[in-house]
């Protein structure tokens, strides 16, 4: 299986496209902004498209072209202001979203927010609120497709190394969780497709990931 990953030089991108690499049935493909990002990725082996997100669907769905599969996992990052939170967290995922239609890729991985629903934007701070929004909308413009979604809602991200267990289901307690163990986490999800349609919050816990996920895709 392709996976083209949208924000593979993020901080969750990069360890997905490591693992994805070094999986037996999947090959990377990444969407990057700028040449000089592309070494890492061309040493890993992985396919290398340059793409802004910030472009028009039509570049997109070009270097989604020939894949089986996308994850979405670009952000505006904690210190960008409104604007980039709309152009990226909410329109870049549309125009992913409708980049994946144009090309014919039916099967799309969502990194969203922990908590991304209507009681969650009332309850977000002034300075937070926006993200919510983006997130809340880019995820209904989803599941409002025809296409094999899994929607991923981790807890608070940290760079800790990853345990390799979490806790996973529809309504989870915050907590945090390694970034290690979400790239961990979709590289699951894209080997398991009893987690289409599925949409779930993600922390650390006990649990084995595959275990974890597998139990998640077996339950109605």
């Amino acid at each position: 299986m392709k996976v083209l990953v949208v924000g593979a030089n993020g901080q969750i991108g990069k360890q997905l496209v490591a693992f994805i690499q070094k999986s037996d049935g999947l090959q990377a493909r990444t969407m990057i902004r700028n040449e000089e990002q592309a070494a890492y990725f061309k040493d890993l082996g992985a396919e290398v498209a340059l793409v802004d997100l910030e472009d028009d669907i039509e570049p997109i769905a070009k270097a989604a072209e020939g894949v089986d599969a996308i994850v979405f996992t670009a952000g505006s990052g904690p210190n960008t202001g409104k604007d980039k939170t709309i152009m990226i967290d909410l329109d870049g995922a549309v125009k992913t979203v409708e980049a994946a239609k144009k090309a014919g890729v039916k099967r799309f991985i969502m990194v969203s927010s922990f908590d991304t629903t209507r009681e969650a934007i009332q309850e977000a701070s002034p300075s937070f609120a926006p993200y919510v929004i983006a997130k809340h909308y880019a995820d209904v413009w989803l599941r409002d497709t025809d296409l094999d979604y899994t929607i991923l809602h981790p807890g608070l991200l940290t760079n800790e190394v990853g345990t390799g267990k979490i806790e996973a289901a529809s309504k989870v307690g915050r907590a945090e969780v390694p970034r290690e163990d979400i790239a961990k986490v979709i590289v699951s999800v894209l080997e398991n497709d009893k987690t289409i349609g599925k949409e779930f919050q993600v922390v650390g816990g006990n649990q084995p990931i595959e275990e974890a996920i597998g139990s998640l895709s077996s339950s109605e």
